[in-house]
C-alpha cells in the first residue's frame, strides 16, 4: 500500500495523463473496492462487474478528483452510485419485461377469443399465473408433446423435477379453471 503522500503524487501525476501513475492507483485499489462491492451485493460476478465498471469510470473521471476525501472514498462513492444505478436498471427491465408479457398475453386472448370456440382464454390467465419454471415444463409437455426426458435436457433440470413440475402446474391448471 502507498502512504500518503506516495499516493497523493500519483494521484497528481494521473490527473495529468500518465497511464502508469493510473494503472498502479487502480492495482493498489481494485481489491479494495471489489470486496466492498462483494459485501453489498453478495454476488461475485455482479462484484467484478461493477469494480470493473468503477475502474473504467475513474479512468474517464480522474481529472474530476478534486481530493476533499481519501481517494478510496472517491472510487466506493463512484462503486456504490453504480450499483444503485444497475439496480434500478434492472428494476426497469422486469417492469418492461412484465409490461410486454401482459401486452401478448392480451394479444393471445384477444385472438384466441376472435378465432377459436376454446376456452384458451382462461387457460392463457391461469397459464399467465403460473411461475415459469412450471409454466415452460407444462407447454412444452402438453402443448408440444416433448417427452419428461427430452424436456430435462432442453432444461438442464432431472427428469424427476420435469414430471414433478408438470403435475404440479396441471394441478394449479385445473385449480384455476375450476
Amino acid at each position: 500500500m502507498f502512504n500518503h503522500l506516495e499516493e497523493h503524487e500519483l494521484i497528481r501525476q494521473a490527473m495529468v495523463g500518465d497511464t502508469t501513475a493510473l494503472s498502479q492507483l487502480l492495482q493498489q485499489h481494485y481489491a479494495f473496492v471489489y470486496k466492498y462491492l462483494l459485501k453489498i451485493t453478495l454476488n461475485p460476478s455482479q462484484a467484478e462487474d461493477l469494480t470493473q465498471d468503477t475502474m473504467a469510470r475513474c479512468i474517464e473521471k480522474i481529472k474530476l478528483y478534486n481530493g476533499t476525501s481519501k481517494f478510496s472514498s472517491w472510487l466506493i462513492t463512484i462503486a456504490t452510485r453504480l450499483m444503485i444505478d444497475q439496480g434500478r436498471r434492472r428494476l426497469w427491465e422486469r417492469k418492461w419485461q412484465k409490461n410486454e408479457q401482459q401486452v401478448t398475453l392480451r394479444q393471445l386472448q384477444w385472438q384466441t377469443a376472435h378465432h377459436t370456440n376454446e376456452a384458451w382464454p382462461d387457460v392463457l390467465d391461469a397459464l399467465a399465473a403460473m411461475p415459469r419454471e412450471s409454466r415452460i415444463p407444462l407447454i412444452l409437455k402438453h402443448y408440444y408433446g416433448y417427452t419428461y426426458e427430452e424436456i430435462g435436457g432442453m432444461l438442464a433440470i432431472a427428469e424427476g423435477t420435469v414430471k414433478s413440475r408438470v403435475h404440479n402446474a396441471l394441478k394449479q391448471l385445473r385449480k384455476e379453471l375450476k
